[in-house]
């Protein structure tokens, strides 16, 4: 064999290499994209354990009840397992700043999917706004809530699109009014690129306190009737703790506010504290009020002050 024969045959072999292993790529592709596409028309074919009433009605905005929240002897169980709630009733005013603290699996979070409907109670009743839940209609319920999660979901985008995920139309002056409510002024001016700034996937270039506040900018720009905090300083440092506890105190001002409360130091300046134990609220009042009696709460604060503000058995 020849030199040209032998450098067309290697040529050659790793032409047909090459279109076997595009081949191989696109059949996995394809495989993927097929179970993907599988998996999307079975989600979409599961039917909606909360439907809407008909007919439905809107929540009213402008109206005010004086308790802006109430349950009433609230039950609820996942699939026929042990009871989450058992038997929650509350009140919570307009304009009013609430904590929910206590034990993981004692019911804050299914608190706070009851109010948006995630799910219905087995028995007694959720009413906003001096209603029950089951008469709104789902979309309108859940965009009366803000909801500041643990671990914001930051999108390929610029800095400023992720702020304007729930406004799109928002104007530079009330993004700038969100970013400032939000304590994000400072970091987002010392960008190259300041609002501009292309963000990666899932905010690889913020640090966890700035994605935290870039969440807050989110829903303040919604203009919600309710903010939500769930656990939203529990994996920061204490510096970027304070910068977020400043912004949910600037924004509990005149709202009613609910925080799901890792660090019992977010929640001195609360109005009133709701301490859950095993599906029940167990102890209710303010931060001082508790921590003078014995109970869950003094011995979640005794543990918290030992343990670097951190309480035990958070989720």
């Amino acid at each position: 064999m020849t030199a040209g024969t032998f450098t067309a045959f290697v040529l050659g072999f790793n032409l047909l290499m090459g279109s076997i292993l595009s081949l191989l790529q696109l059949n996995l592709i394809r495989a993927n994209a097929e179970s993907g596409l599988d998996r999307i028309m079975r989600v979409m074919q599961v039917v909606e354990s909360t439907p809407d009433p008909l007919p439905a009605c809107r929540v009213d905005s402008v109206r005010r009840a004086e308790h802006a929240i109430v349950l009433r002897d609230v039950h609820f169980s996942y699939d026929g397992k042990p009871p989450i709630l058992r038997g929650i009733s509350c009140a919570i005013k307009d304009g009013e700043s609430v904590a929910l603290i206590g034990p993981s699996g004692s019911g804050k979070t299914t608190f706070i999917s009851m109010l948006m409907r995630f799910y219905d109670p087995q028995q007694g009743s959720v009413q906003v706004n001096g209603s029950d839940v089951r008469k709104y209609a789902i979309r309108d319920l859940r965009g009366q809530f803000g909801v500041v999660p643990q671990d914001p979901f930051i999108f390929q985008a610029t800095l400023r699109d992720n702020i304007c995920v729930t406004n799109p139309d928002a104007s530079d002056q009330e993004v700038r009014r969100a970013m400032v409510s939000a304590s994000m002024t400072e970091f987002v001016d010392a960008l190259p690129e300041g609002l501009h700034t292309w963000l990666g996937e899932g905010g690889a270039n913020l640090s966890g306190g700035q994605r935290q506040r870039l969440a807050i900018a989110r829903v303040i720009l919604a203009k919600p009737r309710f903010f939500i905090f769930d656990e939203a300083t529990s994996a920061l440092d204490n510096t970027s703790e304070k910068r977020i506890q400043q912004a949910m105190e600037e924004l509990m001002r005149g709202h009613t506010t609910i925080i799901i409360a890792h660090r019992l130091s977010t929640i001195r300046n609360v109005k009133r504290i709701l301490v859950f134990d095993s599906g029940r609220i167990i102890q209710t009042g303010t931060y001082d009020e508790l921590a003078a009696q014995p109970g869950l709460f003094a011995e979640l604060l005794a543990a918290a002050n030992s343990h670097d503000a951190r309480y035990p058995l958070s989720p």
